[in-house]
């Protein structure tokens, strides 16, 4: 695969009036963590919380390190570096991908109608964070060049697919202003679905149930007193706490999880070490001891604004035990961290009654096929309709109470 692409103008595409260099790196590694970190998170430049943990180098090169991603596993890394001049303006984490799997914007149907047709669907280049449905930035560009490294990210890959005659590029869980751009450049927008609980200036998990309406107030309350009578205690660990025989417990959980789920789990052990070393900071992990055992956990990342629910694991079933640690206490601590909002992953309307509710998620396509790319287009225009109505649908049945003041506490039952 060609590893240098010119700012060569594509018709799809605007050109780009500064002259740029796109290079196609085989690590994120070849990039100095400073340099990429002051394009993926520079709201972090104040010591702060970066807004999105995952497209920062620390967290890519643990996926890189551990072996996560690379040789064998159809994430091949290939990560785009634009530079004006000596100064590196933007970066991309972009795959090599040979099948599908672990991306959670399914594009299964396409391939299928595609190979069926004669074609080869994989490889296909994909700009994302691996296993991650979290939302954030995928154009990662330093500020007040927003523009420039978003055209020369895209024409890139686009040019890198069509020079080595790939099927496909894709940007998956970007922002909604990342969608509207990429649009603009001649990609296809698609609409997607997640569940995501929104703090409103709650004091504490009683003012969040106070905005629920009597029934679903009720039931939560049930659902906490039922999990929290398991027999043992729960903990969270952040920072200096973690310890290394957390992470020894929780690939237990994650373990269990990946072969029920996904046949293989897509992460190392090795990748928590990784964290572990370099993200602590950056991790809220909730786990459950019972009888001088832990016996199930749920594994978060966080952001400057938001709590990442991502992993979540037992060896022991207990009632309401995985909503306890994957969804109120992720509400927990989000309300004394005076976080925004909890994203806690991809699928699962049973979140709906649990106060998280229905929001558009968005990613881009570039298809190489014209038939095709006519196709799916059409798909994703009635796919976009459907998505908007289940929403409206759902948000309507959401647990929040309709009008009225926040009722004074009940007593529970």
């Amino acid at each position: 695969m060609a590893g240098y692409a010119r700012n060569i103008p594509d018709p799809a595409l605007p050109s780009m009036t500064d002259t740029v260099d796109v290079t196609l790196l085989s690590s994120v590694s070849e990039v100095p963590a400073a340099e990429w970190d002051a394009c993926a998170c520079p709201e972090a430049a104040d010591g702060g919380r970066p807004l999105d943990p995952f497209t920062t180098h620390r967290f890519l090169s643990a996926l890189e390190r551990s072996g996560s991603v690379g040789q064998g596993t159809g994430w091949d890394p290939r990560p785009l570096a634009v530079r004006q001049g000596e100064v590196l303006i933007a970066v991309a984490p972009l795959y090599v991908k040979s099948h599908s799997q672990g991306e959670y914007i399914f594009d299964f149907n396409w391939a299928h109608a595609w190979e069926r047709a004669g074609g080869r669907y994989y490889p296909k280049l994909q700009i994302a964070v691996p296993f991650t449905p979290a939302t954030g930035r995928r154009f990662l560009t330093l500020p007040e060049f927003e523009e420039t490294g978003r055209a020369a990210l895209v024409q890139g890959a686009v040019q890198i697919a069509d020079g080595n005659d790939l099927s496909s590029v894709h940007v998956t869980f970007c922002t909604e202003d990342e969608a509207r751009a990429g649009a603009e450049m001649g990609l296809m927008h698609r609409v997607s679905q997640q569940f995501h609980w929104v703090n409103r200036g709650y004091a504490d998990f009683d003012g969040f149930l106070a905005d629920l309406s009597s029934r679903k107030r009720k039931t939560l309350r049930k659902e906490r007193r039922t999990a929290q009578a398991f027999g043992g205690t729960i903990h969270a660990f952040t920072g200096a706490t973690l310890r290394p025989e957390h992470w020894d417990a929780f690939w237990r959980f994650y373990q269990d999880t990946g072969s029920r789920k996904w046949g293989t789990p897509y992460l190392t052990r090795e990748f928590f070490d990784e964290i572990h070393a370099t993200m602590a900071d950056d991790i809220l992990l909730v786990l459950a001891e019972r009888e001088g055992r832990w016996i199930a956990g749920a594994l978060n990342f966080i952001g400057r604004e938001t709590l990442y629910g991502r992993y979540w694991g037992c060896i022991e079933d207990h009632p309401c035990l995985h909503f306890e640690l994957c969804y109120y206490q992720a509400i927990d601590h989000a309300i004394a961290q005076g976080l925004m909002r909890v994203e806690a992953g991809a699928q699962g309307e049973h979140k709906l009654a649990r106060g998280y509710l229905p929001v558009q998620t968005h990613s881009l396509h570039w298809i190489a096929d014209a038939g095709l790319r006519r196709a799916v287009a059409q798909f994703l225009e009635a796919e976009e309709r459907a998505v908007d109505e289940e929403i409206e649908v759902l948000t309507e049945y959401g647990p929040f109470r309709k009008t009225g003041p926040s009722p004074t506490a009940e007593p529970e039952e």
